[in-house]
């Protein structure tokens, strides 16, 4: 599993940095950290894929918080908070890039 050293906020940017144990480091935009957040009042109950879900704007990280050894969980500024980001997850997120603009919501 990836694991992260580092999470540095960017406001100016509105990235996440991430460096990892590995030393290669990842930057996240938040807009695709909180349009793909995969708590179940985002992403339904029993979903096999995790969709985007394009968050309000401008949304950004208020607070970022280890939920054991394995994930982060992010208090947001339009105030959701049950989303638990597993570390392989945030990699996935940082390696996948943007969404494209014009992806439609998804449904359900």
């Amino acid at each position: 599993m990836p694991i992260p050293t580092e999470l540095r906020r960017d406001p100016q940017a509105r990235l996440l940095h991430v460096r990892w144990q590995d030393g290669s480091s990842s930057e996240i935009d938040y807009d695709t950290l909180r349009g793909f957040c995969p708590c179940a009042a985002c992403q339904g109950h029993m979903v096999s894929e995790i969709r985007f879900h394009p968050p309000p704007r401008p949304v950004t990280p208020l607070g970022i918080e280890p939920v054991g050894r394995y994930a982060v969980s992010i208090r947001w500024s339009d105030g959701h908070s049950t989303g638990i980001y597993r570390f392989d997850f945030l990699r996935e997120l940082a390696d996948r890039g943007r969404p494209p603009a014009d992806e439609p919501p998804a449904s359900g």
